[in-house]
């Protein structure tokens, strides 16, 4: 299944992947190699934290390589619209009519709700995709339910 995703996005992954594979995995290697080297290796934490972290980067990679394999990659500066689309930045307005929320709609890895970024896949990105300035979207989330007006739509 692709899974569409930013150049921007893709780009993070790529560099945590090259990161793994150049510094953390390397790294590792010297560590458990070091932890050998100071004998019984069944009472030895060093060894066994080093081995623990070997297993989580190399899950890390295998996640990573697989993610990217799946990813399409959506050039989000080709697009034009004006209705909500991946890649879209929505200004909206709150039902109560005073507070006003930002969102650019991402893939799923790309997500940040701290930054403004949400996953088309979420509740609100799903009920936004497809309207136009104006719309009112009413956004079941598993909290509650809240109506917005969209109040400008870009691409970045």
């Amino acid at each position: 299944m692709r899974v569409p995703i930013t150049k921007k996005g893709f780009e993070q992954l790529r560099d945590e992947l090259d990161r793994l594979k150049k510094v953390e995995r390397p790294k590792v290697i010297r560590d458990i190699a070091e932890a050998r080297a100071h004998g019984d290796l069944s009472e030895n934490a060093e060894y066994h934290a080093a081995k623990e972290r070997q297993s989580f980067v190399e899950g890390r990679i295998k996640e990573l390589q697989t993610k990217m394999a799946n990813a399409e990659i959506i050039n989000v500066s080709q697009l034009k619209s004006d209705k909500v689309v991946f890649g879209a930045t929505v200004v909206l307005l709150d039902g109560d009519g005073k507070t006003q929320k930002k969102y650019t709609l991402v893939g799923q890895d790309e997500s940040d709700l701290k930054n403004g970024k949400i996953s088309v896949i979420s509740p609100v990105g799903k009920a936004l995709i497809g309207h136009k300035v104006g719309d009112e979207v009413t956004i079941t989330t598993p909290a509650k339910t809240v109506s917005y007006e969209i109040l400008s739509i870009s691409i970045e």
